[in-house]
C-alpha cells in the first residue's frame, strides 16, 4: 500500500491507514497500529512517544501505568481527559524481548519521521489550539528538531500553522523517579506545565 497515496478525510479513514502502514518496519512485531482517541474537534491534543505494551495489546493510548498518571495530573491541571485528543508521535510499539517481557525501546528519527504523515493528518482533521508535546519524542516530531525540554517547558511555543506548543516530560519519566520527594515535585512541575497549557488555549 502506497501510504503517501492516502489523504484520509476523518478520523475512521485515518485509522484504516494507520492499520496498514508498513512505512517503517515497526509494524512487523507490533500487535496493531494504536490510533489517536479523542473528540474529533477537541481544543486539547496530546501527544505522546508511542504505544507501549498495554497500548499494543488494547489498541488505545495511554491506558497503561503512564496513562493513570496523565489522567490524574489532568484532572489535577482542570482538564478533562474526554475532551482532550490524545495520541503519539509513533503508532506502534517498538520493543525488545527479554525473557517474555517486552521492553521499550525509545524509537529512532527514522521512525519518528516516517510516522510523521500520520501525527500531520491528524492534527489537520482535529485542528486543536493548543498541542501538548509530552517528551523528546513527540518534540521532535512535531517541530522537526532535537529539542531539550528543560530549555523549553516553561515557554509555550508557536508552530508553524500557528497553534500553541507546550513541550513537557513523558509522564511515564516520574514513574523512574525512585525518591518519593523527588516523585512529588517533578508531578508538581507537571501539572504546572499542564496548567499553562490550559491558560494558553483560554487565551487563543
Amino acid at each position: 500500500m502506497d501510504d503517501l497515496a492516502v489523504n484520509p478525510k476523518s478520523l475512521k479513514e485515518l485509522k484504516k491507514a494507520e492499520d496498514a502502514c508498513t512505512r517503517c518496519p515497526l509494524y512487523k512485531d507490533a500487535t496493531q497500529a494504536v490510533p489517536g482517541e479523542g473528540p474529533s474537534h477537541a481544543s486539547f491534543m496530546l501527544v505522546g512517544e508511542q504505544p507501549g505494551d498495554k497500548e499494543d495489546l488494547t489498541g488505545k493510548p495511554f491506558v497503561g501505568p503512564a496513562g493513570r498518571i496523565l489522567d490524574q495530573a489532568l484532572a489535577d491541571a482542570g482538564i478533562e481527559r474526554a475532551e482532550t485528543y490524545v495520541t503519539n508521535a509513533v503508532k506502534h510499539f517498538k520493543h525488545e524481548m527479554r525473557g517474555k517481557r517486552r521492553l521499550h525501546k525509545r524509537p529512532n528519527n527514522y521512525e519518528i519521521e516516517r510516522c510523521k504523515i500520520w501525527l500531520d493528518t491528524e492534527r489537520d482533521l482535529v485542528k486543536p489550539s493548543t498541542v501538548i508535546a509530552l517528551g523528546v519524542t513527540a518534540a521532535r516530531s512535531l517541530t522537526g528538531k532535537t529539542v531539550t525540554i528543560s530549555k523549553v517547558r516553561k515557554t509555550p511555543l508557536t508552530l508553524a500553522d500557528g497553534t500553541k506548543l507546550i513541550v513537557t516530560v513523558h509522564p511515564s519519566a516520574l514513574l523512574r523517579i525512585e525518591d518519593e520527594a523527588d516523585k512529588h515535585a517533578a508531578y508538581r512541575d507537571f501539572v504546572a506545565d499542564l496548567k499553562a497549557a490550559r491558560k494558553a488555549a483560554e487565551k487563543s
